[in-house]
């Protein structure tokens, strides 16, 4: 990955290696192998400017939210069961939601309550959120791609500036809750361009460009410098070769300001900023931060040209012996409700609902019945989605779950099902497109029988 650091200001508290996180950008995987810089700052009177453009916003709650504290509340169920919230209604008449929710209850008619997921794998792990697949499932050969891959294959990039798959994906203490997945048979190319943390797609583990800081970006003798000392650095380690599929990346995100601007807070209006909240840069023990600012970041990054953006946000893993689920319930879930409607708001205020789909999930839902620690277990019967934007028809329910939410008692969803959803919001034609692994074997977007959810299309 490559590291670009910018100076620290005395007010901004920092991380333990003395660098705030926003001060600093990391660049998974990027690389300058095949280009020369003469052709590198040329490149930047090509670079094209952003347009509408179909995208995906993919949310990732790592541990596994308790579906019914939040969107599938039972309050006729047996006090074991439906907990200490109560459900209120929602503007769309006949849906509830926990009390923990009142923003997006005021505006239900723009989201999707997918309620009857089934087919979650039980593993506490970001991968079926991040594929649409069971880890365990057979393969093809070079293995599954992950969902923006695909948007990344079908659809190209925008504009040279960004890349069209991007994550915000934080790397956690359980490793497997900060994997945004990788190309899988579609190749590197075409994998998660990851903007935070460390990346193993290249065969250097920190590649940092000495020298330049954010605000020297613009210096373009300072860039050739370092861009010179850089490359004779990587040529001695015989890192080069291995770099040059990202040669393409690299040209358009070095000579632009583009990606920075997009990932630069400050140049977004601060009314809007503020009506996302205000989170925490601390970890969650072993997931990630509640950085609620990273969904505004979200939204810029599609509008200045990516197609699909995955980011983990915070830690829903409250089972413990400590007994921490309601506690937890009451701290995560208002900020979540402001920021998801603080994001639908924004896609509808900008015109982007009609292109922009969002999904909301965790890798499984929680027992129905409370156990001793006043907590909520594992339970992959019953999975909870939320869904808004990309032209689907919202204000709805898909599906439910039994009276005690145990298992879905109306219309199944898997996976796959949403998946194909997304790529259809996306312009995709999931039926009908495939791409030969490199055995040659043609392989799909989704399994055959999982079609978009037909009651959103």
């Amino acid at each position: 990955m490559l590291t670009i650091f910018g100076r620290r200001p005395s007010t901004v508290r920092g991380f333990c290696d003395g660098v705030s996180r926003r001060d600093f950008l990391t660049v998974g995987g990027l690389a300058l192998g095949g280009i020369s810089l003469a052709d590198t700052l040329r490149a930047e009177s090509l670079v094209k400017s952003g347009h509408s453009h179909k995208a995906i916003i993919n949310i990732y709650l790592p541990g596994g939210p308790p579906h019914l504290d939040m969107w599938d509340p039972k309050p006729l169920a047996p006090v074991e069961i439906r907990g200490e919230f109560q459900a209120i209604q929602t503007n769309v008449p006949g849906i509830e939601v926990s009390e923990m929710f009142p923003r997006m209850a005021q505006m239900m008619d723009k989201f999707i309550l997918v309620r009857s997921l089934s087919d979650s794998d039980g593993a506490h792990d970001a991968y079926q959120c991040m594929t649409g697949r069971k880890k365990g499932e057979r393969q093809p050969a070079g293995g599954w791609p992950q969902g923006g891959a695909w948007v990344s294959r079908m659809q190209g990039p925008v504009n040279q500036a960004i890349p069209p798959n991007v994550a915000l994906m934080y790397q956690t203490g359980n490793r497997t809750w900060g994997e945004p997945g990788d190309g899988g048979f579609l190749g590197v190319a075409h994998a998660p361009f990851n903007l935070l943390g460390r990346e193993a797609r290249s065969s250097a583990e920190n590649m940092v460009l000495h020298g330049i800081t954010l605000e020297k970006l613009r210096d373009r003798t300072s860039l050739m410098q370092s861009l010179d000392k850089f490359r004779r650095s990587a040529d001695q380690r015989g890192q080069m070769e291995s770099m040059d599929v990202y040669a393409q990346q690299a040209m358009g995100i070095l000579t632009t300001s583009k990606l920075v601007d997009a990932l630069d807070l400050s140049k977004e209006d601060p009314r809007v900023v503020a009506r996302y909240g205000k989170s925490s840069e601390a970890f969650q023990r072993d997931g990630a931060p509640p950085m609620i600012e990273n969904f505004c970041v979200a939204r810029r990054l599609v509008e200045a040209g990516a197609r699909f953006v995955s980011l983990n946000y915070s830690r829903w893993d409250w089972h413990g012996p400590d007994g921490m689920n309601y506690p937890k319930c009451r701290e995560e879930c208002p900020l979540l409700d402001q920021g998801l409607a603080a994001l639908v708001t924004d896609l509808h205020e900008r015109g982007l609902h009609r292109d922009v789909s969002v999904v909301v999930w965790g890798e499984f839902g929680r027992t129905p019945k409370i156990n001793e620690n006043n907590s909520r277990d594992h339970w992959p019967q019953a999975n909870t989605a939320v869904l808004a934007g990309g032209g689907m028809q919202s204000g709805q329910v898909v599906g439910s779950t039994n009276r005690n939410g145990e298992s879905p008692q109306t219309r199944p969803v898997k996976f796959q099902e949403v998946f194909a959803t997304l790529y259809k919001c996306a312009g995709i034609d999931v039926q009908n497109v495939r791409v030969f692994d490199v055995s040659g074997v043609p392989q799909y977007l989704v399994d055959q029988g999982n079609e978009p959810i037909a009651e959103v299309m």
